[in-house]
């Protein structure tokens, strides 16, 4: 099976990447030093939250380790345990990328590929690295060894300093449909198409979390109560309980992704380290474990933001089904589901005032980004809501 096989909604950017394969596969073949002109010794792969990608990356990768198009199924499968040898990842749980890890992969990209035709660096959320670690990075993109490739992943090039724009070769990826990603959702998760087709709407084509939204119905549940206490808040009260609501909310789903994956992190360290389930960890190894809970306490506090992200990407979408009925347009309604409540919401203002609440949605996650507490950018928001209601009644 080929290394695309699972990937959905990009047939431009997996032929050019193919392409690119395709030529290093000839040129590493025939040992000559000049770059094709389909390849490139670092990649940008740019393209909206969901849009697969990280996914295109490491397929990328693998394709380029194996010196086949479509890659073979040992490379795949290490590449995708994050294994190989010749594949070096750099990610973070946190707000931002570290110096110190910049410096480790950049030392690492200097070493002959090992038993693959090339040796490939990802780094995953390029956006999270500040200017100062960035310029580290520099160095490496500008005189890179002959069998080395970068691939890096951001939003969009301008996340990025304008320097190393200038040394990698951008790809754009775009939204995936609905269609697609339902699509996907059936043939690789087993999920019923109708669930499908909700997630991937749901999710307005954000893979991963239509993955989330069909495979789990607490998911769901959340969801639904985020975007009925929206449309229900009348008074400043509401507003204030509705906030904290939402907080919660979205603790509870940061807990959901990350405890299952914390414990197994703690038990594989324990087992690495010698000590026995239950045992008392020996004072000379606390440090290591330390170490790891720092790491898992950061991790909590960005899944913690991604998930008020969410629930704001969610009551986004909700004020745009609104905006679409005031003006009359009945099709693309992202929450179907909701069609009563939106049609309530609708007749209780007006498209000016449902552009104003998209705008306090906007202002809260600048607000959430500046470092102000979280409960109080969700109140400010949630009262410019009640505000738009009462202004019309």
């Amino acid at each position: 099976m080929s290394v695309w096989t699972e990937l959905t909604g990009q047939p431009a950017a997996i032929e050019l990447f193919r392409s690119a394969a395709t030529a290093a596969s000839h040129r590493a073949g025939s040992g000559d030093a000049p770059a094709d002109s389909a390849m490139s010794h670092a990649w940008l792969i740019t393209g909206p939250p969901g849009s697969g990608r990280s996914n295109i990356a490491y397929a990328f990768a693998a394709a380029l380790i194996s010196g086949d198009p479509d890659g073979d199924a040992v490379t795949a499968a290490q590449v995708e345990a994050r294994s190989h040898p010749d594949l070096a990842v750099l990610s973070t749980e946190g707000v931002s990328i570290k110096v110190d890890d910049v410096r480790q992969i950049v030392r690492s990209s200097a070493y002959s590929p090992s038993v693959g035709r090339y040796r490939v660096m990802v780094i995953e959320d390029a956006d999270r690295m500040p200017e100062r670690t960035s310029n580290v990075l520099l160095k490496a993109l500008e005189e890179p060894p002959e069998r080395t490739v970068w691939i890096l992943c951001a939003p969009s090039e301008a996340d990025l300093i304008p320097t190393i724009r200038s040394r990698v070769r951008s790809v754009r990826l775009r939204v995936p449909s609905v269609d697609d990603v339902a699509s996907l959702l059936v043939a690789r998760d087993d999920v019923p198409p109708a669930l499908a087709e909700q997630a991937a709407r749901h999710a307005q084509s954000h893979i991963g979390m239509a993955r989330r939204l069909a495979t789990s119905m607490e998911a769901r549940d959340r969801r639904d109560e985020t975007l009925v206490a929206a449309l229900g808040i009348r008074t400043v009260t509401d507003a204030v309980m509705a906030a904290a609501r939402l907080l919660e909310i979205a603790g509870d789903d940061a807990k959901a992704i990350t405890a299952e994956r914390d414990a197994e992190e703690r038990q594989k360290a324990l087992h690495s380290l010698g000590v026995e389930p239950g045992a008392t960890v020996p004072a000379a190894l606390r440090g290591q474990l330390k170490a790891l809970e720092d790491d898992q306490k950061r991790r909590a506090t960005r899944s913690l933001r991604d998930g008020i992200d969410r629930i704001l990407v969610d009551l986004s979408s909700l004020f745009r089904d609104v905006l679409m009925r005031q003006l009359g347009r009945q099709d693309s309604i992202i929450n179907v589901e909701l069609s009563d409540g939106l049609a309530a919401a609708a007749s209780l203002s007006t498209p000016t005032q449902t552009l104003m609440s998209l705008d306090a949605i906007t202002a809260a996650r600048t607000r959430i980004e500046g470092n102000v507490a979280p409960l109080l950018a969700l109140e400010a928001m949630l009262i410019a809501f009640r505000r738009r209601e009462e202004a019309v009644a």
